[in-house]
């Protein structure tokens, strides 16, 4: 039978009338979150963590059935740490690093996602979404009680909404009857199927694959590692293709590539299902089915992330295959670079104009994991004889000879975007200086005397001095963080130095790099900043 794993983690909202509901008139706020998944919850932290009042409209009453979203990324554990959260997901999560390509029962290779040392977070975490859900409610709660303004509202349903050029006014449904609300800016978080997409009559633009992959949750006692294994042809005959996870509590994910003429309800039959797990696992192991989900691959998005006065974030903009963990990871990173520049314009630190830099980042963000995600359906999927012939032609390479090693494909892992060419970029000045700390790149950690470098940068914007001082008149509210290098071969050195002797590296809220200079004045430096919030 298939079990609920988590009953206890669905009402962590439940629905309580609220005044807004009795006003006179409606109730305008400054920001209203439509969506209470992993995106919609961390807007909604990361504004209120900003000192702004901000309300979440949800649906529902807390987090939905099954693991879903399970591979939770380095970055977005970098930035559940800034959130005040990351530590418990990490001690809570399957910590993973190396994974397995297997072509029918032999084993191609291996790969390790974090080969170097100094980092607080590792590269990924198996970590069911309920789970990731649970604990931003948590970290909300803890929030408020410390003097934040998060206010979630479940059983809050969005029917209608309409732009008023300074302002947006929402309809919603309770249990109670309807009721407006009114905000200066709504960020849509409600999903791939987005109602608030379809309110406004926007679409999404792309490719839907013509195949389907069937989802499994199980929890067995098994041999297997903490390890991604993927089999492509598996000779077990139970799909096209078969994918390996372990999370915690026990519990396995297992997909199996199924095709596309397939009667889905007929494959959810607990009966069909267990066909293809004892065919795999084997008729002697024991196990008990969680959940189970048939699923295809999307890579699409919208046109444009911001509309007027809404703005989407997430699955509600972009679709990406679940291969490659691409999903909430991208998502994060939405709320990441979103939230520090909604709460600038609201507190009248930056133009609006600055908004419009979200959607040029995320939507770049979006057309990268697109481009992986279409690569790795693709090499997944072959649609002809002869992309058939040339997908095992590099598996059978690649298991003798390191350069077949990068064209397979098994879904390329979520790594976070480079905004290269961003709009926010300024000056590269840094002559020697690593590639990957170049302006628009997100900051790599480094580990210090004491601590990691990413828990120093705070959540402002931040000049990092490197073997020199802060020059003297910067702005007000520039925070500044010098410190030694600790030699060549220290991590820090090499990823923020390289050949250089000294560096200054301005870095924005979100912990990408703005601007870096061998050297420089505070005019320049200056200059750097507004340009960086969109003021010149």
């Amino acid at each position: 039978m298939i079990q609920d794993r988590y009953p206890l983690a669905h009402r962590l909202y439940p629905y309580a009338r609220h005044p807004d509901q009795d006003a006179a008139t409606p109730v305008r706020h400054p920001v209203v979150i439509i969506g209470g998944g992993p995106i919609g919850l961390a807007c909604a932290l990361d504004l209120g963590l900003q000192g702004l009042p901000v309300v979440l409209l949800d649906d529902h009453e807390g987090v939905g059935q099954g693991s879903r979203a399970i591979c939770f990324s380095k970055r977005s554990l970098e930035i559940a740490d800034r959130y005040g959260f990351g530590e418990k997901a990490l001690a809570k999560g399957v910590v993973w690093n190396l994974g397995k390509v297997f072509h029918e029962d032999r084993k191609v290779f291996e790969f390790n996602l974090l080969p170097e040392d100094g980092h607080k977070f590792p590269a990924f975490i198996n970590l069911q979404q309920p789970y990731f859900e649970k604990f931003l409610v948590e970290r909300i709660r803890e929030a408020n009680a410390q003097g934040a303004q998060i206010d979630l509202r479940g059983r809050n349903r969005i029917d209608g909404l309409t732009q008023h050029g300074t302002h947006v006014s929402l309809e919603i449904t309770t249990p109670e009857g309807p009721y407006t609300l009114e905000a200066h800016y709504a960020v849509a978080c409600d999903g791939a199927g987005s109602p608030t997409r379809k309110i406004l009559g926007l679409d999404f633009e792309g490719r839907v694959f013509q195949d389907s992959f069937l989802i499994a949750d199980i929890t067995m006692a098994a041999p297997f590692p903490t390890e991604r294994w993927f089999w492509f042809e598996p000779s077990h005959g139970a799909g096209a293709s078969t994918l390996l996870h372990k999370q915690p509590d026990g519990e396995w994910r297992v997909d199996f590539q199924i095709g596309w003429d397939v009667d889905r309800k007929e494959e959810l039959k607990e009966e069909n299902v267990r066909r293809r797990l004892d065919a795999m696992l084997g008729a002697d192991v024991d196990y008990e089915i969680v959940w189970t989900s048939i699923y295809t691959f999307q890579c699409r998005r919208m046109r444009k992330f911001r509309h007027d006065r809404v703005i989407f974030a997430g699955d509600s903009a972009h679709q990406v295959s679940p291969f490659g963990a691409r999903g909430a990871n991208s998502g994060i990173q939405d709320a990441d670079n979103l939230c520090w520049k909604l709460g600038m314009v609201l507190r009248g630190e930056a133009p609006d104009a600055l908004l419009d830099t979200y959607c040029e980042e995320r939507r770049y963000g979006a057309d990268e994991n697109i481009l992986n995600s279409t690569r790795s359906t693709d090499f997944i999927t072959p649609k002809s004889p002869v992309s058939h012939m040339f997908r095992n032609a590099v598996l059978d390479l690649a298991e003798h000879h390191a350069f077949a090693r990068p064209l397979v494909n098994s879904g390329r892992l979520s790594l976070p975007c480079t905004y290269d060419d961003g709009p926010l970029n300024g000056a590269d000045a840094l002559p020697g200086g690593p590639a990957r700390t170049r302006p628009g790149a997100p900051c790599p950690d480094a580990p210090l005397p004491e601590g990691f470098l990413l828990n120093r940068l705070g959540g402002g914007f931040t000049l990092l001095c490197l073997n020199c001082a802060a020059p003297e008149g910067l702005p007000d509210g520039l925070a500044t963080l010098a410190m030694p290098s600790e030699g060549p071969a220290s991590a820090l050195h090499q990823r923020y130095l390289g050949e250089a002797p000294a560096a200054l590296y301005l870095i924005r809220p979100d912990q990408h790099v703005a601007a870096r200079w061998a050297e420089a004045d505070a005019a320049t430096i200056a200059a750097a900043l507004r340009h960086a919030t969109a003021k010149e």
